[in-house]
């Protein structure tokens, strides 16, 4: 074994001192969820098959240094994918009860930074079979001049399945085959949704009236169980038809009860009655009683579309829809327009004069509008003109047209709009017309209110007054930039006194606001307008707020502060402190920029801070200056642990660069702490020997004494002559590699939890389980199962079945290895050979069986027994081996059989799969010691050389 050690010093000292800063490589996609199978369609594809409804895992591996950031996206599904609208930045994508929506292919997108990102790609098919829809469609012809009818049926059956889906039909028990009987025809229609197959009967005879089945099967990929629907066709047979009790527009007022009643007057079956609504669901208050719809106390909310239709799958469904209106009224305006034909702006005798009346309603054009002048009704008349809907206003607006106005014409004109036999309360509004009731509005901003200047985060009031005019109309507020909104979210707000408050304003906030008067509720003349500027002050805005600043001891260190923004623009004090202690300095000049100068030494090492204020307050840089040296950064990928059998030990190569190593005085070593349960196991000072660390390139040092398979804490500081820098720390997690898609000469322990690519057969009763000492069921029984794994370790794992309760005699548990893609089936003398090796626990009184199965993979998976024990075999570890020859790729199964009680739990543990033939020896492992029980054939000195080699080659670059 001398070669071998020789290798392993030879790459940790190449590790040491390579290059450790590299692009992301080598990314590839593993997964652990409930796939139904993992193929490779070509060089560059992989498959994944997943069942809906079952929870999607796959895991990103990518090595690079630094860590490189994983991302995953998806293409080629639905547009409806709320996947594809983000990203999700996780090594391991996880998708809980998968749908069919989300199937497509999945990359992975690696980048540290460091030449070109590692993609890695898989396409993700969801498998689904949903229940098949049959509809029955009937058409009558008249032949030979009317002497007799022919009817035909054509029964559609429709699925959505992935796979295609297989139909199959059925008269009664009986198989449809198209080429025995002339009265039937099978055929898939063009332009169908989904996967459609028809049923044709010609000229429908007497035995045509039975049971029709529509069988659908995708041949049981991923466990999906074949679906069926049936349909009985009589001489009764008939699509349905409704009619509604109500009109198909509905007027009702809040508060009052609705009922609709969809009546089924034909169709056999007898059709199925729903009801739904557009927009929107039904209202919760809804009820639904056989063909009726009730809506209890209705509001303005539940006014929409109510959709009945009756549905029995024969010919089309029957639909009726009634549009509910549910009165409302509010907000009722009016305006005073002067005759606009001389552009007047006031009213005088002899010229026109309009009122306008509008109320917001629904419906509108059912409102009845009501004119008064002085309390009495007005009629049509040569000066008096109504208009029920004016053309020149918003719709739904009535006016009322004074022609020559007269003094007789000054008068109080009132204006009511309400639903005629309605309870809902109408609305009234009066308009006094006189000669000093009626004048154009002055506005004007208060003196000294141009410009409103507040701190941010205080409260503004922007004031724009009507002095003069009458009636005096409501004051519209919006900012004169296009396409800002007001601080509400809205284009404009309205006051009725022409103050605009603002509570807690920002900076945002600031600029012009234009106050207009609104065009109702006065004279509808040009409007008057103007403008109040905001200022939003605030404390000087600096860049940076914190910088860390690494420097070499008795170097210059130059502080810079910038100024962003400040407003007021001025500044009234710049000065700078150490450790929160003045600094006495010459007044620095408030219109540069400011800087701090001083040479770095061991004793003034610390926080600086330069304050910058004006009249609202103070802001600050803050530097934190040392020579203290950067962190390490730790090599995220380290390779496997190097595994000793010896004592069950491991050793870990810890690898890290050094971040910035010229920034400060040189790096002379490193202290180095290795700690179990906040315990130091380790503690020492790691020596450069006169080496100095490099930007990018990676050191190592040898963790040893480990135990499998228990994981320690890391922790490292870097050391110069005048300091020591900040610990990091990793966790040392021992693991098993993932070993597809080829044999491997690692043993795998099931010490981590992806159990190195193993998966559980979905075909089987149950499922083995991964437990060790720390997670067993403290009520279990004490006379079955191990209570180590094979190492003797009770923090090791294992797989096993558990034998208790609701497990019966006989039922059986798979666990698969990976699929190993053998590339070569034959070498020279034949087919490759592979050892197959294993340790299994089989004590209690009630041990079933365990069997052990290779299955090859080619047009048909075949199983093959390879090894069988039953019974009890003691309460120690068993080595078992044999060797398989398989003519393609393939599979090792394990399968569980429960005995005949409880006592009955099997478990095996680091199970390897090798190239070669097995060596011909038999051990039992017995408290993590290894005791030779059979034979042994030794191998050539060459042999056991090269055999050493190829394992730590596969180890080092798997």
């Amino acid at each position: 074994m001398g070669l071998f050690w020789i290798l392993l010093l030879s790459r940790v000292y190449a590790l040491a001192w390579g290059q450790g800063v590299y692009a992301p490589a080598n990314a590839q996609i593993v997964h652990s969820g409930a796939a139904c199978n993992v193929k490779d369609d070509n060089m560059s594809e992989r498959i994944y098959t997943i069942k809906e409804g079952d929870t999607l895992v796959l895991q990103c591996i990518v090595k690079g240094h630094p860590r490189p950031q994983v991302r995953w996206t998806k293409t080629a599904g639905s547009a409806s994918d709320k996947f594809q609208e983000t990203s999700i930045y996780n090594e391991t994508l996880r998708i809980e009860g998968i749908q069919r929506v989300q199937g497509g292919r999945y990359y992975c997108k690696a980048d540290n930074g460091v030449g070109v990102a590692a993609i890695k790609s898989i396409r993700v098919d969801v498998q689904y079979l949903d229940i098949p829809v049959l509809t029955v469609h009937q058409t009558i012809s008249d032949v030979r001049g009317s002497y007799y009818q022919e009817k035909t049926v054509f029964l559609r059956c429709t699925v959505n399945s992935n796979p295609p889906a297989r139909f199959i039909w059925k008269r009664g028990d009986m198989l449809i085959e198209q080429s025995k009987d002339n009265g039937v025809d099978i055929y898939e229609p063009l332009y169908t949704q989904g996967e459609t197959k028809v049923l044709k009967l010609k000229n429908l005879r007497p035995k045509d009236f039975a049971d029709y089945t529509c069988q659908v099967s995708v041949r049981n990929v991923c466990n999906i169980k074949d679906k069926s629907v049936t349909f009985r066709l009589t001489n009764a047979t008939s699509p349905p038809m409704i009619r509604l009790s109500v009109n198909d527009t509905v007027v009702v007022d809040p508060g009052q009860d609705v009922r609709i009643t969809c009546e089924v007057t034909a169709g056999f079956p007898l059709p199925i009655v729903t009801w739904s609504r557009y927009p929107g669901p039904l209202p919760l208050s809804a009820q639904v009683r056989g063909e009726s719809l009730i809506l209890r106390a209705v509001t303005p909310a539940d006014a929409g579309f109510y959709n009945c239709t009756a549905v029995n799958n024969v010919g089309n469904p029957a639909r009726k829809n009634v549009n509910l209106v549910v009165r409302t009224m509010s907000n009722l305006t009016f305006q005073i327009t002067p005759d606009s034909n001389k552009d007047s702006e006031t009213i005088q005798m002899g010229r026109d004069l309009k009122l306008s009346c509008h109320v917001d309603a629904t419906p509108q054009d059912k409102v009845n509008y009501t004119w008064y002048k002085n309390g009495a009704p007005v009629f049509n008349s040569d000066s008096l003109i109504l208009l029920r809907s004016d053309p020149d206003m918003a719709p739904g607006t009535s006016s009322l047209e004074i022609v020559d106005m007269k003094f007789r014409d000054l008068a109080t004109y009132s204006c009511m709009a309400s639903f005629s036999g309605s309870t809902v309360r109408e609305l009234r509004v009066d308009v006094n017309i006189s000669q000093n009731s009626v004048s154009p509005p002055v506005l004007t901003v208060p003196p000294g209110r141009q410009a409103v200047s507040v701190r941010e985060g205080g409260n503004a009031e922007l004031v724009c007054l009507v002095v003069d005019g009458k009636p005096r109309p409501p004051i519209l507020w919006s900012r004169t930039e296009k396409d800002l909104l007001m601080p509400s979210g809205k284009p404009t707000v309205e006051t009725p006194d022409g103050r605009l408050r603002l509570k807690n304003v920002s900076r945002d906030m600031m600029g012009a606001y234009r106050c207009q008067t609104a065009p109702y509720n006065g004279l509808n003349i040009k409007r008057r307008e103007a403008q109040v500027q905001l200022n939003v002050q605030y404390p000087p805005i600096l860049d940076p707020v914190f910088q860390d600043v690494r420097s070499r001891n008795y170097q210059m260190v130059t502080l810079r502060c910038t100024i962003l923004r400040s407003n007021p623009p001025r500044l009234t004090d710049i000065r700078w402190f150490r450790n929160g202690d003045f600094i006495r300095m010459p007044m620095p000049d408030l219109k540069e920029t400011p800087e701090l100068k001083f040479k770095l030494e061991p004793t003034n090492n610390g926080s600086y801070e330069c304050r910058v204020s004006n009249t609202e307050g103070t802001s600050a840089c803050t530097f934190n200056v040392s020579a203290q040296p950067y962190n390490a950064e730790f090599y995220f990928d380290t390779p496997n642990p190097v595994r000793i059998l010896k004592g069950n030990n491991y050793s870990y190569n810890l690898q890290w660069t050094q971040k910035e190593p010229d920034a400060t005085d040189r790096i002379i070593g490193y202290w180095i702490n290795v700690r179990k349960n906040k315990q130091n196991l380790l503690s020492k000072q790691i020596d450069l020997k006169g080496k100095t660390p490099e930007k990018g390139v990676l050191m190592s040092y040898a963790v040893s004494d480990l135990k499998i398979p228990l994981s320690y804490e890391v922790r490292l500081a870097p050391i110069t002559t005048y300091s020591t820098g900040d610990y990091v720390s990793r966790i040392i997690q021992y693991s098993e590699p993932y070993t597809y898609p080829r044999p491997s000469d690692h043993v795998c322990g099931f010490e981590d939890e992806r159990i190195c690519g193993f998966s559980q057969d979905r075909s089987d009763i149950f499922d083995w389980t991964r437990q060790n000492h720390l997670t067993q069921n403290p009520k279990r029984s004490a006379n079955t199962g191990p209570d180590t794994d094979r190492s003797g370790t009770k923090e090791g794992y294992y797989m096993y079945i558990e034998a208790s309760r609701p497990r019966t005699q006989g039922d059986k548990a798979l666990l698969l290895s990976p699929l190993f893609n053998i590339t070569s089936s034959k070498g020279p003398k034949g087919r490759v050979p592979y050892c197959v090796s294993f340790y299994y626990h089989m004590k209690g009184k009630h041990i079933g069986t365990l069997n052990v199965y290779l299955r090859v993979r080619s047009i048909a998976s075949v199983d093959r027994a390879m090894w069988t024990k039953s019974g009890h075999q003691g309460p120690d570890w068993k080595k078992a081996f044999f060797d398989v020859t398989p003519s393609g790729p393939f599979q090792i199964v394990f399968e569980g059989i429960r005995g005949s009680g409880f006592e009955g739990d099997i478990a095996i543990d680091d199970v390897s799969i090798t190239r070669g033939e097995c060596k011909q020896q038999n051990t039992v492992a017995n408290a993590g010691k290894t005791v030779l029980i059979g034979g042994s054939h030794p191998l050539p000195l060459a042999k056991w050389l090269a055999f050493g080699l190829s394992c730590f080659v596969s180890l080092l670059f798997r």
